[in-house]
């Protein structure tokens, strides 16, 4: 990878980095949304339900609608991912930090953020409650405990998860923020540096002109 002279401080590095973590995300969420949207179809297709059934209808409308919505959220995901990620791998697998301006990555920042939400966190929500409701409605005809024992061993997992999520982000937050304030107080740094060399070459110029004058 060619820097071009640039330092690892520089505004041009900072968003060759922005641009490698976008690809990251977008490549996370294509796979994943990918994946549990045809776990999601494959469900619903596969579920056998008899005319007779004893499954009540408001359950079925449950598993109904949390499945559109999982599809739809993961095909949205999936759609943001396919349309940007070329436009960003075209210019990463150049190697050059002088070729980033060429990326949409920064103009098109709350699209990739919203497509790595969609998939991450919102997606696997549904897809926990597609499970849950599922069960149910597999389970309902044979045997209801068979359904309360999924739903018991989901809610830790919902709990956990929820708490995971909550604690990531977090932490994730507070890692930018402190990046952030270093990166400013290097810049502040680095602007006293350049006033003060600024302010010696002037007293430099001023010295040796008065010493010509004598």
């Amino acid at each position: 990878m060619s820097q071009s002279g640039e330092d690892l401080h520089s505004p041009t590095y900072l968003s060759w980095r922005k641009l490698q973590l976008s690809r990251a995300k977008l490549k996370a969420s294509s796979w994943t949304s990918a994946l549990l949207s045809g776990f999601a179809m494959v469900a619903m297709v596969e579920v056998q339900l008899d005319h007779d059934t004893n499954v009540p209808p408001g359950m079925l409308i449950a598993f109904a609608i949390c499945t559109t919505l999982l599809v739809a959220v993961h095909m949205l995901a999936l759609m943001i991912s396919t349309c940007i990620l070329p436009n960003i791998e075209t210019v990463s697998n150049l190697h050059s930090i002088s070729l980033v301006h060429e990326s949409p990555h920064e103009r098109l920042h709350w699209y990739i953020e919203t497509a790595w939400a969609f998939s991450t966190l919102l997606g696997l929500i549904l897809f926990l409650l597609e499970i849950a409701i599922l069960c149910w409605v597999k389970f309902y005809d044979l045997s209801r405990r068979a359904a309360w024992s999924a739903t018991v061993v989901l809610i830790p997992v919902m709990i956990i998860f929820m708490a995971f999520a909550i604690h990531f982000y977090r932490s994730l937050v507070s890692h930018k923020y402190e990046v952030t304030v270093s990166g400013i107080r290097e810049l502040e740094m680095l602007k006293e540096q350049m006033e003060q060399d600024h302010l010696e070459h002037h007293n430099n110029i001023r010295n040796n002109g008065e010493g010509e004058e004598f």
